[in-house]
């Protein structure tokens, strides 16, 4: 085995009823062009960030990063909690000071030029170095390299003041597509004026909402080599993996929920280690899944058969292992059943915790 090269496929299919999760500049549902039809598709970065949301809503406090414009007024807050002396003004001027000898450009009002990407243990280290007045640009620039949040080294930073700041990123994750073809629908609706006239039989509002129902294909690796060399903790590396695939399973995006309550979860998660390469399985659905009896299903059959197609090009998994709603026999064939995502976490941390020895 190639202790060097680890790799973690993650699919998923998971079917959604009604919803607009994921919106174009004018209403619509996202939408792609594949295999001769038009699929259903959800932004990779629509799901990444519902997966940041899912770190953040359970227990990551402190291991998490905080992507924003406001960056001075982040340490200047760390700088605060470490010395209750300082005033708020000072805090910021000490703040912008310190990322300016880091060699990040800020503007008059305080804010990055670009969304910046920054973990608390980071930030935190910012404050103290700005405190203890260190001016070496080569350590303060080291202090926002080293310790990187958890989603800070699976989904990367790019920093176009000094691209020796940037964090590659861990991991990827796919645009999501139907399995098959979709048309978009327009739910009509109107919205009654609760303090209209009793002689106005109008609407107060009216207006569409646009809307499709889809199975759609996910998918998402992880780099665990290139995570284990980041987070420099072999046990770290192994939680990480774990939130990651946890979060991929359950995290939603939110668009239009309110209006649609679409809140499904997969109906299968299929979790496999190579040591080659990486690799989609999206090739299983290139012919669109015709049905009038359900999609799941045939979604995961045809998906079990790409598993075995692509070993004539690729080396066998390591492992795999899943978890789904019903039986699926094609699925024995190709690795371990789980009886729970639960259950599935704690496997996969005895086979990383195996695979990653040594590394």
């Amino acid at each position: 085995m190639n202790k060097n090269r680890l790799f973690l496929d993650i699919h998923a299919i998971q079917t959604l009823p009604p919803s607009n999760i994921n919106r174009d500049d004018t209403g619509s549902p996202k939408t792609a062009m594949y295999g001769g039809v038009r699929r259903a598709r959800v932004s990779s970065q629509s799901w990444k960030r519902a997966m940041r949301e899912y770190f953040n809503n359970n227990g990551e406090d402190g291991n998490i990063g905080v992507r924003t414009l406001e960056i001075v007024r982040y340490v200047g807050d760390k700088i605060k909690n470490l010395d209750s002396s300082v005033s708020d003004e000072e805090a910021m001027e000490m703040a912008n000071e310190v990322f300016k000898k880091a060699g990040i450009t800020t503007t008059k009002d305080f804010k990055a030029k670009a969304l910046f990407f920054l973990g608390e243990i980071q930030a935190n280290l910012l404050a103290k170095a700005a405190i203890d007045k260190i001016n070496d640009k080569k350590k303060l620039q080291q202090i926002i390299n080293d310790n990187p949040a958890i989603d800070i080294a699976l989904f990367g930073r790019m920093v176009a003041d000094d691209p020796s700041l940037n964090e590659d990123a861990s991991s990827q994750v796919a645009h999501a597509i139907s399995t098959h073809a979709v048309q978009t629908e327009f739910d009509f609706f109107t919205a009654v004026d609760d303090l209209s006239p009793e002689d106005n039989a109008g609407a107060g509002m009216l207006g569409t909402i646009e809307f499709n129902s889809s199975t759609l294909y996910r998918y998402a690796n992880i780099a665990v080599h290139e995570l284990n060399k980041q987070l420099k903790d072999k046990e770290a590396t192994i939680h990480a993996v774990k939130l990651f695939v946890e979060a991929f399973s359950n995290s939603l995006p939110t668009g239009k929920v309110n209006t649609f309550a679409n809140q499904t979860i997969p109906q299968a998660v299929i979790v496999t280690l190579r040591n080659d390469r990486p690799l989609s399985l999206a090739t299983a659905f290139e012919e669109p899944i015709k049905s009038s009896d359900g999609h799941v299903d045939k979604s995961i059959q045809k998906l079990s058969q790409e598993f075995k197609r692509v070993e004539k090009f690729v080396n066998k998994p390591l492992w795999t292992l899943y978890v789904t709603f019903d039986e699926v026999e094609a699925l024995k064939e190709i690795g371990e059943g789980q009886d729970s995502l639960r259950n599935l976490l704690n496997t996969l941390s005895e086979e990383l915790s195996n695979a990653i020895q040594g590394e």
